[in-house]
């Protein structure tokens, strides 16, 4: 082209851009042949192309070099860039290494310049070359710039220089490059608009003159200039072409933040001219260059790339798929975020485009938190309205694929799912109740998505189609979950539907079958569980109401081992909410007694399935009251049992543990056949040992602890209800049961533990009279008899001493006769007495009650709890509390301090003052034993008359 319009070129200049021309094509030969047959050449073959090549590329920087400086004109940065790649071109060299690469021994850091890869896929062709010349020249060109301040040349001009601008492009008027060139009778061609604007200035048509010539026209006509039009546009192809190189090298270098702005600006602008070169920018290579470029520092920079990236989008379904591929996605939408308006808006601009294909919706949708971050920027309206609305749009596009409407559900935005499952056909609908059935209902939506979905799911489950029918049962469960949701689909009929899944008899019960029953058992305890009163609701065409015989009988008798874990594990939920109900509640224990449902349930509580195991404990202590000791009989009666309630766990201690023990511990007390088989098959020991590391260690921060500990100790406390027995009674005096009660009373435990031990104190005190007996004596032994204040000493022999306990009048010690003196207990017993719950302050009294029985030394007892202020304890219970219970117990106390402890003890339950008043309320509102008691208590204390013998037969 030079050589052809510049005609003012030395003849020098024009026989070396002959000569340069020539070596560019000789050049490219060696290349293309390289590529093409690299693979099959020998190193020998490939090492002699090498260096003809190499002399090629230096005799073309001899050519630039030897080109006069008046080639150059005025443009002297080009002169030095030219230089430049001249001197480095002349003293280029490649060596070939093991891998077969050409690199360059003087240059190994610039290898985006002259590394030539022999593999077919990356060998260097022309195209190549000149993209890495332009970066070369850019490279140039910036420092250039740099060095010359304000003078700068923007990336068009310099691409001008690539495919240069001729005057004969440019109208003369406009000074533009022509669009539609037209030529006058002049002869001298201009933009058609423009000729004409020019042409009516003129108001006499006779004076209209050419603009450039000054000739008087005597036609106004145009004639198209098709040639010109023609070269134009060629060169405008060319010139489009060379600034998008231009523009591409200037991105890959990236020396300045102007030369990027500058650079992606120029490709807008490429791009918007023509869409054929938005292909163009494509092709290059642009887009992964400005996936870079998003992450820049400069927000003017990220903007522009944003903006860019959204051109190429658009209406392009390649350029769409090379974003996918090249771009970091999250990155877009972490700028959904930002600060920067018109940076959300082109984010979300680019999402929006991005997401009218299905590939990219599914792209978008696996982004980690990208769905919510779209739900978040939707549901900020007031913030944001166009980013808010254009996150909306998204969010419909992506509605495309199904797993994005579940990722929305998931993130709190249920319209989208709840929409599909309305309108949608069977098979949306069945794919959106399996969402539904996985996905967790928030705090704030559950009872809305209930309202919404349950109409369609209830008509789901009366498919004949098993698929949508299950998956509608397990989405219904999860509703039913939410206890605010019972009324809900109460109201919208599923109860009797319930009812019929659980109880209709199938000819093949597979496991579809089995599935649809067991999620219908989970909804009917879960609604039953909300606490709704059911009672008298009918749930089938006969009048049956939930709690009728037809229903009960019928739940039970599906428990059974064959029965599956989880149907079983969900009637008996059923079962515990039922026995609440007073007519459910005695069908119930009379269908168990009579039926072997009570041995299938004691069964079930060694299954593998740990929850199905505390269940089933759950209800058998439920069913305790009514039938402890036909429980107590059949547990015996299992193999195994009641052992295996007691395991020496050494782990974390679990429910099913806690359950377990609190099982035994709560069946009847007397009953002595349970009792022996917990002392034959060795529990006892395994209780005891648990029991002393726990007192060492605490509980282990479990949550169970505490309600493991107490069936523990209920285990003992239920064996000292039958002391009777040899065996137990051994046991007792083996472990020391006074001792480990005792010790228990003041440790910081729970108030169940300190309540079980005083009433198990009291139980093992009720028997000191018994076993506390006189020693035998011979006759011929001399009695010499000591008093003290609580014992006697006997002196039997010159060898033996023998205390006998004054209270109970034998040989009394804590571990063999239980003595609560001998065991020093009443102290702890008073201290209980001052607790804040009722429940222990009662038991402890009653313990300390066996002291003042009639069949002990009531005197004496007097006496010993008087020196430990025992009445001042007594008289603070009846001032503090209102309990009749409590105040029955303490009556009797004070009774007994009354008639046995003399004028002292007569005096200081007189001092109290607020006493009397307590006596005188509980006369006249206590029940019949109250009044009875505080009435006695008056008259000791003298506050009403004494009805003598004769009064009381005349009356």
């Amino acid at each position: 082209m030079e050589l052809q319009v510049n005609w003012s070129t030395p003849t020098n200049a024009i026989e070396l851009l002959q000569s340069l021309s020539k070596r560019v094509d000789t050049a490219k030969t060696f290349t293309t042949e390289l590529q093409k047959n690299a693979h099959n050449f020998q190193s020998l073959e490939v090492k002699t192309i090498v260096q003809q090549l190499e002399q090629v590329i230096r005799s073309i920087g001899e050519n630039l070099n030897s080109l006069p400086s008046l080639s150059y004109g005025y443009q002297e940065y080009v002169e030095k860039a030219a230089k430049s790649l001249s001197k480095e071109m002349k003293d280029v060299s490649f060596v070939l290494n093991q891998s077969r690469r050409l690199e360059s021994k003087e240059h190994m850091e610039e290898t985006d310049l002259y590394s030539i890869d022999i593999d077919e896929s990356s060998a260097m062709n022309l195209t190549t070359y000149r993209q890495e010349s332009s970066k070369k020249i850019i490279d140039k060109y910036d420092s250039e710039n740099l060095s010359m301040g304000s003078s700068l040349m923007s990336l068009p001009q310099l691409a001008q220089y690539m495919e240069p601008l001729y005057d004969t492009f440019s109208c003369p008027l406009t000074k533009r490059v022509m669009e539609d060139p037209v030529t006058i009778e002049s002869g001298i061609t201009y933009e058609r608009k423009a000729i004409i604007e020019w042409f009516e200035k003129f108001e006499d048509v006779e004076n209209i003159v050419c603009p450039k010539s000054g000739q008087k026209l005597k036609s106004t006509s145009l004639s198209a200039n098709v040639a010109l039009k023609a070269t134009i546009n060629e060169w405008k192809e060319r010139n489009e072409a060379a600034r998008i190189k231009v523009a591409r090298a200037a991105l890959s270098l990236a020396s300045t933040e102007n030369m990027v702005l500058e650079a992606i600006d120029d490709l807008t602008n490429v791009c918007k001219s023509k869409p054929y070169n938005k292909v163009q920018v494509r092709d290059i290579g642009i887009i992964p260059l400005l996936a870079n470029f998003i992450e820049y520092k400069s927000r003017e920079v990220r903007f522009a790339s944003l903006e860019l990236l959204r051109l190429l989008a658009e209406d392009d379904e390649k350029g769409k798929d090379i974003i996918a591929k090249k771009v970091d996605v999250s990155t877009i939408i972490r700028m959904l975020s930002s600060n920067h308006k018109p940076l959300r808006n082109a984010s979300v601009l680019l999402l929006l485009d991005l997401s009218s294909t299905r590939f990219l919706c599914d792209m978008i949708g696996t982004v980690a938190g990208g769905i919510l971050m779209l739900i978040t920027v939707k549901l900020r309206q007031s913030f944001d309205a166009f980013t808010s609305d254009t996150a909306g749009k998204i969010l419909k596009n992506l509605e495309k694929v199904s797993d994005n409407i579940k990722l929305m559900a998931e993130n709190g935005y249920w319209e989208p799912l709840l929409t599909h499952l309305v309108e949608g056909n069977e098979v949306t609908r069945t794919e959106m109740a399996s969402y539904l059935a996985e996905v967790v209902l928030g705090p704030d939506i559950k009872t809305y998505v209930a309202e919404r979905a349950t109409p369609v799911l209830v008509h789901m489950v009366q498919s004949v189609n098993s698929l949508p029918r299950n998956v509608a049962f397990k989405a219904l469960n999860q509703i039913s979950k939410y206890h605010q949701n019972a009324k809900i689909l109460i109201e919208a009929g599923v109860m009797q539907i319930l009812i019929e899944e659980i109880f209709t008899q199938t000819i093949h019960n597979n496991e579809s079958t089995s599935s649809s029953k067991t999620e219908a058992a989970a909804i009917l305890a879960k609604i039953l569980e909300s606490g709704i009163d059911l009672e008298n609701f009918q749930v089938n065409t006969h009048g049956h109401t939930l709690a009728s015989d037809y229903i009960v009988y019928n739940i039970l008798s599906r428990i059974k081992n064959s029965t599956p874990d989880e149907m079983n594990l969900n009637l008996i939920h059923i079962l515990l909410c039922l026995i609440k109900f007073a007519k459910a509640s005695s069908t119930i224990v009379s269908v168990v007694k009579e039926t072997e449902v009570s041995y299938n349930l004691i069964e079930l509580i060694n299954t593998p399935n740990e929850e199905l195991g505390i269940a089933s404990i759950k209800l058998l202590i439920t069913l305790t009251p009514f039938m402890g000791h036909t429980l107590s009989d059949r547990l015996c009666k299992t193999k195994g049992q009641p052992e295996s309630l007691v395991q020496n766990t050494t782990d974390i201690i679990t429910e099913k543990d806690a359950v377990s023990v609190n099982f035994l511990a709560k069946l009847p007390h007397q009953n002595l056949t349970l009792n022996l088989a917990l002392i034959n098959s060795n529990t006892i020991p395994t209780v005891m040992k648990i029991i002393s590391q726990i007192q060492r260690t605490g509980t282990r921060s479990s949550r169970h602890g505490s309600s493991y500990f107490e069936g523990l100790i209920g285990i003992l406390v239920r064996l000292t209800t039958t002391l009777y027995d040899i065996q137990i009674l051994h046991t007792a005096r083996t472990y020391n049961f006074t001792s480990v009660f005792t010790e228990l009373l003041t440790r910081s435990f729970t108030d169940e533990v300190q309540k079980l031990s005083a009433i198990g104190l009291e139980n093992l005190s009720k028997q000191s009279k018994v076993l506390s007996r006189p020693p035998k004596m011979k006759k011929t032994k001399v009695f010499k008899f000591f008093c003290f204040h609580k014992c006697i000493s006997v002196d039997l022999s010159k060898d033996q001493d023998f205390s006998l306990c004054s209270i109970h009048g034998g040989i009394c010690s804590s571990q063999e006769t239980f003595c609560l003196v001998e065991a020093e207990t009443v102290e702890r017993l008073l201290s209980c007495m001052d607790h804040e719950n009722v429940e222990v302050i009662e038991a402890a009294l009653s313990a300390l009650s066996t002291l003042l029985d009639d069949n002990v030394n009531v005197e004496e007892s007097v006496s010993l709890l008087s020196d430990k202020h025992a009445m001042k304890y007594v008289l603070n219970v009846v001032k503090e509390h209102k309990e009749e219970s409590l105040w029955q117990k303490a009556f009797w106390v004070i009774e007994r301090f009354l008639i046995s402890g003399g004028d002292e003890s007569i005096s200081n339950i007189s001092e109290d003052r607020l006493l009397p008043a307590t006596l005188v309320s509980a006369f006249h509102h206590g029940d019949d034993c109250t009044r009875e008691m505080a009435e006695k208590i008056l008259r000791h204390l003298n506050k009403i008359p004494t009805i003598s013998h004769t009064m009381t037969f005349t009356m």
